[in-house]
């Protein structure tokens, strides 16, 4: 979603959700954690190293774009650790707006499908995000 999207209306009602901190969303298949440039001051920033070094040790580029690396073997990010994400206070955007992405937003079931990998989607005691807040969050 952009900030100029339009959310759809299956969501004028909200949505819950609840980070339980499990860890499911940073694990188990491919895919690419893309860092804006505030991303990428961050995390030089959180690990105290220079760009150069962060990129080097910890990403990948991918055309113009940068993303962070995975375990080759688990495809779990380079920091879960013990299913918990070592860097979480400075985690990229991507990962902070995580479950409010294009893709699992598209329509309920979309949604609904998401939660069968993330328990704190419809949590019963989940914060209920309400379309304003959701807007704010992917802006």
């Amino acid at each position: 979603m952009t900030k100029n999207s339009k959310l759809p209306m299956w969501i004028d009602d909200g949505l819950k959700f609840k980070c339980t901190g499990c860890g499911a969303c940073c694990t188990g298949s491919p895919g690419y954690v893309w860092l804006e440039d505030q991303d990428i001051e961050n995390l030089k920033r959180h690990l105290k190293m220079t760009k150069e070094e962060l990129i080097k040790k910890y990403c990948r580029q991918i055309g113009d774009k940068i993303s962070l690396i995975e375990d080759s073997k688990t495809y779990d990010c380079i920091f879960l650790k013990e299913n918990k994400c070592s860097l979480y206070g400075a985690r990229p955007k991507q990962c902070r707006v995580y479950p409010f992405w294009n893709d699992v937003m598209k329509n309920k079931k979309t949604w609904d499908n998401e939660a069968n990998h993330c328990e704190g989607i419809n949590h019963k005691e989940g914060k209920l995000f309400t379309k304003e807040d959701i807007l704010k969050i992917i802006s």
